[in-house]
């Protein structure tokens, strides 16, 4: 019978008679030659900008060594247990072999039956490294059948013509799972143990050895009886292997010895920590690696590429920043308070790159909502709320553009507005300002005060679809162009649009320039981030580099930066929007509670029924965005208090952007210039004023 085996085994290499054959040689030769130079799956690092680990992201952990930094205890003590005639055979047990096929039933099945640790190895490497670990990929793997044993063989044969056994052995050491999570050697001695491969102890080698029978099983978490008794199993074997040396007197001293000592396993496991909340401060920073999953799926890194890649990724983040825009965020609407998110984004502008560097919420990032957590990307997704009149910066921004005014000029403010262009039915579109304001002012104390019926008439003058694309050129680009009218993103066949962008154009809705629909905090960050590049906008990037396994660079394919606007239109909008954190600016009493003093832009922003109000600053060197709404399941408007809290339907008496989302951002801000020096406004030519 093993005679007949080894004909099959050996056929396809040694006859190379027939299509079939040749076939079956070559698709043997492929896949031992894949083994020998195997590509394991690694952990991915993910680094802050200073160069700490903030989270890993991988499949399995595996910590991969060679052979010199692998003990020869724990070498021993696996071919004792699994195959101590592992020096002497070509790659196959016949015998084994043979006892397998005389078990076959006529359906073809048979018992595993006596695998060489090179039969093994392919096992292991065609389960969690071919298949990824898969269910389906391991039952392939592991299956009970002749075909199977077969096939196996031949690879192993073929495998040991081409590495040594201590090429295989190794290999083999590195692929291996051990129970929890934990791949190969290396991590295996690390979260058992706390040591190395090179230092393991032979009852500590010996356990590692006994787990790869049945990791779940004899995992000492699980069961530590069946773990110290397989591990004394496997101190005999070696014994009998002659592990501890040729005097049988003193090797049964030894095997004694090292059978009475503790299990020794540390009593919290040394797991690496896995996902964003990982490494670091998790729940703070984990908004923040949401982020920078999502866009590395969208620059042509998917998240399965970078589970099994280790890849070292290191990210644009600022724990300083980060740590200073969470506590403010938190010291303004505390994390466990219902129904309400405060969220904030923190970009540093540049011509070309704009890092984000923070990404922060009063919430945790996690999945108990009980807890004041959230697993969504509070400041970086498209939430359903509006900005407010933040949006009146891009009204502004157009008529600068077009010549229809400068910052210096007078606009028109009414009281009230009924505009001759926009509709509300069968009607024209009135609106009315909150608050008296005298019937001109210049553009500049315009973004300041914020008087709705200026802006619509500027938004009549500048045209509606410049302005709506001017949103989406400054920086609004998911806002505008990714999402339907209600913030649901667009399905690939456009099924749920069209866009938000595109609706208000269709509609001619004028109601735009007061910000009432959905908008991410990110974004409007780097809206603030393009106005003080000079009109450059750069996608909001959270990688500063990233490298291979063998420390190579690795491209993205993120969207090159671009000249939104004229750097003579992002200046002066820049200076007009200096003034709202002085005198009767929407800001200025959070600015002057804050002791702000240096120069800015900014833009507050307030929604209809108070569900959302919203921040927007910048200086030279940080831009920064806010935004306070209710993320409940039935959003209700927020009213001012020590929390803010909800409040039902109000039209009057609920919060404003300067009470809840400007401080925030003022006291965070404060934090992060710490140390920086202060700089300008750019210049404004003559021709914008």
């Amino acid at each position: 019978m093993a005679g007949v085996l080894a004909a099959a085994v050996l056929f396809p290499v040694v006859g190379g008679l027939g299509l079939a054959s040749n076939r079956a040689a070559d698709t043997v030769d492929q896949t031992s030659g894949e083994l020998t130079k195997a590509e394991l799956p690694l952990v991915s690092t993910v680094l802050d900008m200073n160069g700490q680990p903030i989270a890993y992201l991988y499949d399995q952990y595996r910590i991969p060594v060679p052979s010199d930094q692998i003990s020869d205890t724990m070498k021993a003590a696996i071919i004792a247990i699994e195959d101590k005639r592992f020096f002497e055979h070509k790659g196959v047990d016949w015998q084994g072999i043979a006892r397998a096929a005389a078990k076959a039933g006529v359906d073809g099945g048979a018992s595993q039956g006596a695998s060489t640790l090179t039969q093994q190895y392919v096992k292991n490497y065609l389960a969690f490294v071919v298949g990824k670990g898969s269910e389906e990929a391991y039952e392939k793997a592991t299956e009970v059948t002749l075909g199977r044993k077969i096939s196996e063989a031949r690879i192993a044969t073929q495998l040991e013509q081409k590495m040594s056994k201590d090429e295989i052995l190794t290999a083999y050491l590195n692929v291996v799972p051990f129970g929890n999570q934990t791949y190969g050697v290396g991590a295996a001695a690390r979260a058992y143990f706390d040591t190395t491969p090179a230092e393991l102890t032979v009852p500590q080698a010996a356990m590692l050895a006994g787990l790869v029978n049945e990791p779940s099983r004899l995992n000492p978490g699980a069961d530590v009886d069946a773990a110290i008794k397989r591990r004394n199993t496997v101190i005999d074997k070696m014994r009998e292997n002659g592990a501890f040396g040729a005097d049988p007197q003193v090797a049964d001293e030894k095997a004694d010895e090292y059978k009475a000592a503790d299990i020794g396993v540390v009593p919290d496991l040394k797991l690496l920590p896995n996902g964003c909340v990982g490494a670091g401060d998790g729940p703070i920073y984990g908004f923040f690696c949401r982020y920078l999953i999502d866009y590395l799926e969208r620059a042509g890194l998917p998240l399965e590429e970078v589970l099994r890649g280790g890849y070292t990724i290191t990210t644009t983040m600022d724990p300083v920043a980060t740590r200073a825009a969470k506590d403010s965020a938190m010291a303004q609407v505390p994390k466990t308070q219902p129904g309400i998110s405060n969220a904030m984004a923190v970009v540093q502008p540049g011509a070309d790159k704009h890092r984000v560097r923070a990404l922060a919420a009063n919430r945790d990032f996690g999945n108990n909502a009980e807890a004041g957590q959230s697993a969504y990307s509070i400041p970086a997704e498209v939430t359903k709320f509006g900005a407010g009149s933040i949006y009146k910066v891009f009204t502004a921004a157009s008529a600068l553009e077009r010549g229809v005014t400068g910052i210096d000029r007078q606009v028109d403010v009414p009281k009230t507005y009924t505009s001759s262009v926009y509709k509300d039915g069968n009607k024209g579109y009135t609106v009315k300002n909150d608050g008296e304001y005298g019937g001109k002012m210049t553009l500049t104390d315009a973004l300041a005060k914020s008087p709705n019926t200026a802006f619509i008439i500027l938004e009549e003058r500048a045209g509606l679809n410049n302005v709506v694309d001017m949103a989406h050129r400054l920086g609004l680009r998911e806002s505008m162009q990714g999402v339907n009218e209600e913030g649901i993103p667009l399905k690939a066949d456009g099924s749920n649009g069209p866009s938000q962008g595109d609706v208000y154009k269709r509609d001619n809705s004028g109601s735009f320039t007061l910000g009432a629909g959905p908008t991410s905090v990110l974004e409007l960050a780097n809206v603030a981030a393009t106005i003080m590049s000079g009109g450059k906008w750069c996608p909001p990037t959270p990688v500063e580099k990233i490298v291979d396994r063998n420390g190579q660079p690795v491209q993205l394919d993120e969207a090159p930066c671009e000249q939104a606007v004229e750097p003579g239109v992002a200046n002066a909008l820049a200076t007009g929007m200096s003034a709202d954190t002085k005198g009767g600016g929407t800001a200025a009493q959070a600015a002057g509670n804050a002791g702000w003093t240096r120069p800015m832009i900014g833009k507050t922003g307030t929604t209809e029924h108070h569900m959302s109000v919203a921040f927007m600053g910048a200086t030279p060197q940080y831009a920064g965005a806010v935004m306070t709404y209710a993320d409940g399941s039935t959003p209700q408007a927020i009213c001012p208090g020590s929390p803010p809290y909800l409040c039902g339907r109000v039209n009057s008496g609920g919060v404003y952007g300067g009470q809840v989302a400007a401080p925030t951002w003022f006291n965070a801000m404060n934090v992060i210039h710490q140390g920086k020096p202060v700089e300008p406004l750019p210049q404004v030519e003559q021709r914008y004023r």
